[in-house]
């Protein structure tokens, strides 16, 4: 595990500080789950953004006739 020196402004701190005891967990535990939540939505976007790149619209189509014809279900017509 590596150490890292971070400034924060007060207001800032003083969120994390609440949040932290409020969820029962050190500020250390706060932070590094919050920038773990931050990297992994990074690279879930890049992946995201290279597989499509590699997506074909034959393929898709071909999946898309494989989607029954009929109505939505109550609450999801829009």
């Amino acid at each position: 595990m590596s150490a890292l020196s971070l400034r924060l402004p007060e207001s800032i701190h003083r969120h994390i500080r609440e949040i932290a005891k409020k969820e029962g967990v050190s500020i250390n535990q706060f932070i590094s789950s919050a920038v773990s939540e931050k990297v992994s939505a990074l690279m879930t976007e890049d992946y995201l953004i290279n597989r499509a790149k590699r997506a074909k619209k034959k393929d898709f189509r071909k999946i898309l006739t494989k989607v029954p014809n009929r109505k939505p279900i109550h609450g999801d017509e829009v």
